[in-house]
């Protein structure tokens, strides 16, 4: 099975370079899994004494 330059390469080769490949690959993945888990969602701010959620329902409360 010729190479893309056209010269024949071992089957061990081949394998090296596919799991260098895939190795890339995962560690690409891997840090862009890590990225999007290290933000949080969007939230609204919220100051001392405000309500921002004063329109959900509450069941901890006591009453």
């Amino acid at each position: 099975m010729p190479a893309q330059g056209g010269a024949p390469k071992g089957l061990l080769q081949q394998m090296e370079e596919l799991m260098a490949a895939l190795n890339a690959d995962l560690s690409q993945l891997d840090a862009d899994l890590q990225h999007s888990t290290d933000r949080t969602p969007p939230a609204a701010p919220v100051t001392p004494g405000s309500r921002a959620y004063e329109s959900e329902p509450r069941s901890d409360r006591p009453f």
